[in-house]
């Protein structure tokens, strides 16, 4: 697996992010916050929103770069658009957690949009 996170994955117009807001199915963690919505495309993308609520521009950025990771290194279900906002946690929490976290998060997500899609 590369060890990029290609442009073509991220998120990075704000009307993406809006429309996750607004229309995505939303699951609140100790960690971070995941909207998730469905796109037309064959994999997934990314979108990150750290708040200065969270720190200073380093510790976002760092916030950032986790987030990141998680997301590059678990297979997501492909057709997705992804917002996370993270919290202050997240700065300081176990890999093992965020790792966790992100995939229950993402796990309730389909059981909640299988339900709405019925």
């Amino acid at each position: 697996m590369p060890q990029t996170f290609p442009k073509a994955r991220r998120l990075g117009r704000r009307a993406d992010f809006q429309r996750a807001y607004e229309q995505g199915t939303r699951a609140h963690g100790r960690f971070m916050t995941l909207f998730v919505i469905p796109n037309s495309l064959a994999f997934s993308r990314l979108g990150i929103a750290a708040t200065k609520k969270i720190g200073g521009a380093t510790i976002r950025n760092r916030a950032k770069r986790r987030t990141r990771e998680v997301f590059r290194t678990m297979t997501s279900p492909d057709g997705l658009d992804m917002v996370v906002v993270a919290r202050r946690e997240l700065i300081d929490a176990p890999w093992s957690d965020l790792r966790e976290e992100f995939r229950a998060l993402l796990g309730r997500q389909r059981r909640t949009t299988n339900r709405r899609s019925r």
